[in-house]
């Protein structure tokens, strides 16, 4: 996070400017991180925010740069595997989300996307795995909490 250049408004309002798309995810526990993290990105960020939370009432205000998009998973409004009729556990959602969200987005080789992975552990190894694997995303791309260990063994 901390070699992104600095930034202006005058240099994001620049037409040469060259605007990173990000792919951010979260859930309730990583919330202080978001937080951080969103603090650090500049004013002319675009890309995807996804935050899974157990329930409507754990939406919160984030402070999100006015490009990104921010989508909110409540879990209890989602299904489990197709079929069970069990809820959604923590992790499903986001992971089915990013899924989708990247095999429609992330397509081209060159793609510069910036991702961080602040959720939970079980989502996030999913998602690591997809975008590895499904798209083609190399493992130092993305950014995940050091305690996963999720890609040092890559």
């Amino acid at each position: 996070m901390t070699n992104l250049p600095e930034h202006n408004a005058a240099a994001c309002r620049s037409a040469r400017h060259t605007r990173v798309q990000h792919l951010i995810t979260a859930d309730e526990h990583s919330l202080a991180e978001l937080e951080v993290l969103l603090a650090t990105l500049p004013i002319c960020s675009t890309g995807r925010l996804f935050v899974e939370v157990p329930e409507g009432a754990d939406i919160v205000e984030l402070h999100a740069p006015a490009r990104m998009t921010v989508t909110w998973l409540d879990r209890s409004r989602r299904s489990g595997a197709p079929g069970t009729g069990r809820g959604c556990a923590p992790g499903v959602a986001l992971s089915r989300a990013v899924t989708a969200w990247a095999d429609e987005m992330l397509c081209n080789e060159e793609d510069h996307t910036r991702i961080f992975l602040l959720g939970g552990y079980l989502g996030t190894a999913d998602i690591v795995d997809h975008l590895t694997t499904a798209c083609g995303v190399a493992a130092d791309a993305i950014h995940t909490p050091e305690r996963f260990g999720l890609l040092t063994a890559r």
